[in-house]
């Protein structure tokens, strides 16, 4: 359904866009088929890999491909809007109206600039974003504590090892006193990935660096990947939790696997479990790479829930149908019940739509403070 929805749209780009073009024939056929193949790059990706989640390509062919891609999708929706407008107008003069080439210029080139804007937003190496939390009985002694979360880093041919090694050091230079990371680190097998994803055995932070599986640790192999996390100096936690010390003071990190373990016959997200034996005085911290099942964390005593997953929508706009399919989170800080849920807007994003407009990546800083 999804590729079949992309051929559509890019056959709407194709019949009203490029083809009522004065061009020669020839021309617009070629361009037809050349926008026709990089928007099914993912499909095509399927059948030559066996996955459409990490295409093993020349990392230029891959910008080129979301940059062409961006550029389908905003015309699109340019010329859904031309042409709404002009059947409104039509009707109102009870004549056709037509649609000037230099109109449709002036859209190309809005529309090719605006998707080059946008794959440089989702490839470069996320600013800082300082956010403040404050937590309902957090012990004195962890007030100020600092947490950075990354999320979906998504390291593939698109985000490569000097991504890697640029936002290990920039992550390292806030001298935070934790680091997580709320899952899908990666997209590809070991083989594939050994040397990209080595940089972050550099990541630093007083008491150490933890992360959870999100959905894309599964398709790629789940317990090697855990493993390998291990081999790195990232502890991993599946459905459990570990206590972090300020003297005599507690606040307690849980994780939960994510939802799509039970795909694979692996065992699916269990906050109660997770929670096991947690001493009830400390707060409690729980990372879970998917946000929708937030208000199940708030009814479980989580205190705040940091999230992942949705990339914060990646375009205006187009947050509003990925919250539909999330139980309506999809980017930055929700009250839900007593907790607090942060959803992070992404470190990376998936190598098959490397698009961001409006929706910024980010390295996020989390300074805890008591309620």
């Amino acid at each position: 359904m999804f590729h079949l929805f992309k051929a559509l749209l890019c056959l709407y780009v194709v019949a009203r866009f490029i083809y009522p073009l004065p061009w020669p024939n020839w021309l617009k056929g070629f361009l037809a088929v050349i926008l026709m193949v990089v928007f099914q790059h993912s499909l095509i990706s399927l059948l030559v890999f066996g996955t459409m989640f990490s295409p093993e390509v020349p990392r230029v062919a891959m910008i080129l491909a979301n940059w062409l891609s961006g550029f389908i999708l905003l015309t699109a929706v340019c010329q859904l809007a031309i042409d709404i407008v002009a059947l409104v107008v039509a009707a109102l003069k009870r004549r056709r109206i037509s649609i000037a080439p230099r109109l449709r210029y002036g859209v190309g080139i809005l529309t090719m600039s605006l998707a080059a804007f946008a794959v440089s937003q989702a490839i470069r190496v996320p600013p800082v974003k300082e956010v403040e939390i404050r937590i309902h009985n957090l012990p004195a002694e962890f007030d100020g504590y600092r947490m950075i979360q990354l999320t979906d880093l998504h390291i593939s041919r698109l985000f490569q090892a000097p991504w890697v090694e640029e936002t290990v050091a920039r992550a390292n230079a806030q001298n935070a006193d934790l680091i997580v990371i709320t899952g899908d680190l990666i997209d590809g097998d070991l083989q594939a990935r050994t040397a990209d994803v080595a940089p972050l055995a550099k990541l630093r932070a007083t008491d150490g660096v933890y992360t959870i599986p999100g959905n894309h640790e599964y398709y790629f192999g789940h317990d090697g990947w855990m493993a390998k996390y291990q081999e790195l100096g990232l502890e991993t936690i599946s459905n459990g939790h570990v206590l972090l010390s300020r003297g005599d003071a507690k606040l307690t990190l849980a994780g939960v696997n994510d939802v799509n373990a039970t795909r694979f016959g692996l065992e699916g997200p269990d906050v109660a479990k997770a929670l096991a034996g947690a001493p009830p005085e400390a707060p409690v911290i729980l990372l879970d790479h998917q946000p929708r099942n937030a208000r199940l964390a708030a009814e479980a005593g989580a205190d705040l829930q940091l999230s992942g997953h949705t990339h914060g929508g990646m375009i205006l706009g187009m947050d509003r149908l990925v919250a539909r399919f999330n139980n309506g989170f999809v980017s930055g800080r929700y009250d839900v019940g007593d907790m607090q849920l942060y959803v992070n807007n992404g470190t990376a994003l998936w190598i098959g739509f490397a698009l961001r407009l409006g929706v910024p990546s980010e390295l996020t800083v989390i300074t805890l403070r008591p309620a």
